[in-house]
């Protein structure tokens, strides 16, 4: 029996009647591309995408709407399910997304006057409405958040209760747009 050429690639051109073969290139593998944060939520566990989602809105039927409606091909896609879902939340629904949040917060440099009128500004609006007041500041520079928040719920007191409901469930909405854009613009789950 014999034994092929131990010789190395290169040598072997010096055997006679054999052809030498090309070395092969040194295999690389190259790492699979990185997952978009939009990948990972289209393909992680339903559990998984839906406490993310309850993150964003405390909504449990709008968190199961959005996440039985995966894959999103886009992040654009994605909020716009979550804007409908939004649209059709009930009078429960509400009241389950409202009873997770809080109000706003002030900025660390706030004096304590403007906690005192921020606490008694919500104290009646709450009195007036039953639930917390909630305003998305979606693209508000900060140093104008506390004027905002007061101003708007002075203006809001004035609602009827249906009228507010309306309001109330149109910032819900903005509020979970902004914050599944932000839980989506980093890498994948």
């Amino acid at each position: 029996m014999t034994r092929g050429s131990t010789l190395p690639a290169h040598r072997l051109s010096d055997l006679p009647d054999r052809v030498a073969l090309p070395a092969l290139p040194e295999q690389t593998r190259t790492p699979p591309p990185a997952r978009t944060a939009l990948e990972g939520f289209n393909g992680a566990p339903a559990a998984e995408a839906h406490r993310l989602l309850l993150g964003c809105l405390r909504s449990l039927s709008w968190a199961h709407r959005v996440t039985a409606h995966r894959p999103y091909p886009t992040l654009d896609a994605l909020l716009a399910a979550s804007d409908e879902a939004a649209y059709d939340l009930t009078a429960g629904d509400l009241t389950e997304a409202l009873a997770a949040e809080s109000l706003p917060p002030l900025p660390e440099d706030a004096y304590g006057a403007a906690h005192m009128a921020l606490g008694a500004a919500h104290a009646a609006y709450e009195a007036r409405f039953g639930h917390t007041f909630v305003i998305c500041l979606d693209g508000l520079p900060p140093n104008e958040a506390l004027d905002h928040v007061l101003e708007t719920i002075r203006s809001r007191w004035a609602n009827d209760p249906e009228k507010e409901r309306e309001v109330v469930a149109e910032e819900l909405r903005r509020l979970a747009r902004q914050r599944l854009a932000g839980a989506l613009e980093g890498p994948g789950l």
